[in-house]
């Protein structure tokens, strides 16, 4: 039984904390292309976890900086 509340709160930290995170990083970045950090919004908007996933494995090559 206490397995699975630590697995049910792992869980919800990675729906709430992961998007969140995502969100912030692309908000405060700059981009090569302006329509892209739009995009990565309207993507993790929409599909919290896996968006997130992609930006954080596709995104954040799109930065300016990079």
């Amino acid at each position: 039984m206490g397995n699975l509340a630590l697995y049910e709160l792992i869980l919800i930290v990675i729906v709430l904390v992961l998007p969140l995170i995502a969100l912030v990083d692309i908000l405060k970045s700059n981009f090569k292309r302006d329509v892209n950090k739009t995009v990565w919004v309207i993507v993790v908007i929409f599909l919290p976890v896996m968006g997130s996933i992609l930006y954080f494995l596709q995104g954040r090559g799109q930065k300016a900086g990079n």
